[in-house]
């Protein structure tokens, strides 16, 4: 699938070499914008990524960035800008999960959880938000884990994912009168590297379902990319959840 519906529009997806991260950069750039994504370890992966775009004729480049460094993330944003000459979508897309219960989740864990999941978006949509001039897009990967615990030791994940709500209501708050839209996508059970759909715990989470089956990571990317197009620029602050009514 192509489109020109974001011809002309940069974009940065951070976490962006593998899994829905991967999928919300092919989508972006099979509807006509330029896209750069971040890694941290996967270059390969990063590279393989930018590889299919170009093969396509879109436009993408590769940047190395870890989410826990703050410093890392702004060069990220600034570099994207600059190698595209604007930006005008941004999606928080990294992130990570340290699964245990509370009497044996262990501070430095939840510290890191926090500051890949909530900390760096707050990092990359102030960077990008000056980029933006008047309009734009922020679009943060949440999880339907936000809205309801629903297995035990979700502590620190639950908890990240939930403040990002909060984060997204409040850009929403302060960049809408300049017409940037803040919005939070939260995914349920998706088949990737991370969590496949033919994994140990598949059963367990499919059991949950109202459409017992695991979604595909273009399910994600095809609403991000409808957030980030014409038809979802009267959308902000709002929190979408795509998890096969697991959450039903």
């Amino acid at each position: 699938m192509s489109s020109s519906r974001l011809n002309g529009k940069a974009a940065l997806v951070t976490g962006g070499s593998r899994g829905i991260g991967a999928a919300i950069a092919r989508r972006l750039a099979a509807d006509g914008a330029s896209v750069a994504l971040t890694y941290v370890n996967g270059e390969e992966q990063a590279r393989s990524v930018v590889a299919d775009i170009e093969a396509k004729g879109g436009r993408a480049i590769a940047i190395k960035a870890d989410n826990r460094d703050a410093v890392a993330i702004d060069k990220a944003v600034d570099d994207a800008a600059t190698a595209f000459g604007r930006l005008d979508i941004l999606v928080n897309s990294a992130g990570i999960w340290r699964a245990a219960p509370i009497d044996t989740l262990s501070l430095a864990d939840f510290d890191e959880t926090m500051s890949v999941n909530l900390r760096a978006p707050f990092i990359a949509s102030k960077a990008a938000a000056a980029h933006m001039g008047e309009g734009g897009s922020i679009i943060s990967i949440g999880s339907n884990l936000a809205e309801r615990a629903t297995d035990a030791s979700l502590t620190a994940y639950s908890a990240s994912k939930a403040a990002l709500v909060g984060l997204t209501k409040a850009l929403a708050r302060d960049l809408g009168p300049r017409g940037i839209t803040a919005n939070v996508v939260h995914p349920g059970s998706t088949d990737t590297d991370m969590n496949p759909g033919d994994g140990p715990h598949a059963e367990h989470q499919r059991r949950k379902m109202a459409t017992p089956r695991f979604g595909k990571a273009e399910d994600i990317a095809g609403m991000v990319a409808w957030l980030a197009g014409p038809e979802g620029r009267f959308v902000t602050g709002a929190t979408l959840t795509i998890d096969g009514g697991a959450n039903a």
